[in-house]
């Protein structure tokens, strides 16, 4: 199948943009010791967050001769990205501090200083850089109680101050909430910097971005595996839309499924042992499951229709996928032991498309309607449709977080397609990426 001719059927059908996510969370809950009046409740199902201010000084250089001065604006300005991006805090600007400098002793610090102005956190820290190396203490205090609830020290290299600083955030969600952060993780992503549609990774937070194909084609679908180390993609290479798997650490690309029409769409199963595809395998496109040799292990799906873009739920026994089978696309589960299938977008828009299971059991999908494309979560039955985007451009290719706390999606609200985090109810929607040419189809990698 030619080029021209596999995206006209992208163009007529659906936008081919799925991914797999796994892993679990609990409900987010958050009680500091005291009274009521000094607790700190984060429910991540609630309707609405209420948001802790966090109040994070400059950190103070510790190391000789001043080394490295420009350390304690770069490092306070990660730590204060990462905890705004996770929708749970409020830093405070800078310009509100009574306090302006660093202090030297953590017995200097004067709490009511920080309560005057709103705070109800404060982080402190103090770095010393030897050399490669980088040390940093960081403290964080409950401002109403005047109490220290965090105090560590981390080390890693000087030039990996961003990374170090991921650690610092993680931390503190972790203390705060017994819930892992998300810093470390990363996005896989297609990005058309160089002309040519090519698979990259950046960091959380939209950093540290490095392109992992060179194909000067069309690369597509990347999807991160379960335990992380591999991705799924589709390239253009050798002419045709074929399945790779590359492995991250030895850089080895191996093609998995290279048959006739098409391989594309592919999702990891949970245990990381096989992946569901479409595949065309010279008659109708239909959704079939493979090992990680490419060979075909079950045909899931049957039908005259489309059958594309598979998610396995996080248990793997059942999948959501899109069909033309009612006329439109259309989101349908399917139960893989009894084979039972059923439609569960049936509201306003007669095109969904992208669906993607979370580790909370809520499916994630692009939804238009009105000539407008957005981002909606719906529940496996069919019930408690939510509609998270609207009004600012077309919204697509969700991806949930592996704990299913947030949704990353692509948007062209700003002009061209970017990539977008929000949290999973809708809120704090934050631009995480704005690098030269347009970044679509996301793919979260495990915490």
């Amino acid at each position: 199948m030619k080029i021209s001719r596999f995206i006209l059927i992208l163009r007529s059908l659906i936008t081919f943009r799925v991914c797999w996510v796994s892993g679990g969370i609990a409900a987010l809950l958050l009680s500091l010791p005291g009274p009521v009046s000094g607790r700190i409740y984060l429910d991540i199902n609630a309707p609405s967050i209420q948001r802790i201010k966090i109040a994070i000084p400059d950190f103070k250089n510790n190391s000789n001769e001043g080394r490295q001065p420009e350390l304690g604006s770069l490092m306070r300005a990660v730590v204060s990205n990462d905890l705004d991006l996770s929708g749970y805090f409020l830093p405070i600007e800078k310009e509100a501090f009574l306090v302006k400098t660093p202090y030297d002793r953590p017995e200097d610090i004067r709490l009511r200083d920080w309560s005057l102005i709103g705070a109800d956190l404060l982080l402190v820290a103090q770095y010393t850089s030897i050399g490669r190396a980088l040390e940093v203490e960081v403290r964080l205090y409950d401002v109403f109680r005047g109490k220290e609830i965090l105090g560590r020290r981390f080390l890693g290299r000087t030039v990996q101050y961003r990374t170090l600083m991921h650690r610092v955030s993680n931390e503190i969600i972790r203390v705060l909430t017994g819930q892992k952060g998300m810093f470390l993780s990363k996005i896989a992503f297609v990005g058309t910097a160089t002309g040519h549609k090519e698979i990259y990774i950046c960091d959380i937070d939209g950093k540290n971005v490095r392109r992992i194909t060179s194909d000067k084609s069309i690369a597509l679908f990347p999807r991160w595996s379960p335990e992380g180390g591999r991705l799924l993609y589709n390239s253009f290479k050798e002419g045709e839309a074929m399945l790779y798997m590359k492995n991250l650490k030895t850089g080895r690309v191996r093609k998995l499924s290279g048959r006739k029409g098409l391989n594309i769409g592919a999702a990891w199963a949970p245990d990381g042992k096989s992946a569901a595809l479409t595949l065309s395998h010279g008659s109708n496109p239909d959704i079939y499951r493979i090992d990680l040799r490419g060979k075909i292990l079950e045909r899931l799906t049957n039908h005259f229709a489309i059958d594309m873009s598979p998610t396995f739920s996080p248990d793997g026994k059942r999948i959501a996928f899109v069909s033309n089978r009612s006329g439109s696309p259309q989101i349908y589960v399917r139960d893989l032991s009894t084979g039972i299938e059923e439609r569960i977008t049936f509201f306003e828009s007669k095109y969904n498309t992208s669906p993607v299971w979370s580790a909370l059991d809520r499916i994630a999908f692009s939804g238009m309607k009105d000539g407008t494309i957005d981002v909606y979560t719906i529940n496996p039955d069919g019930s408690n449709l939510r509609k998270l985007t609207e009004g600012q451009g077309k919204n697509e290719d969700p991806c949930w977080s592996p704990d299913g706390r947030y949704i990353v999606f692509s948007s062209n609200r700003t002009g061209r397609y970017h990539l977008y985090l929000m949290n999973a109810n809708g809120q704090n929607q934050r631009k995480i990426t704005d690098f030269r040419g347009e970044q679509t189809s996301p793919s979260w990698s495990p915490f």
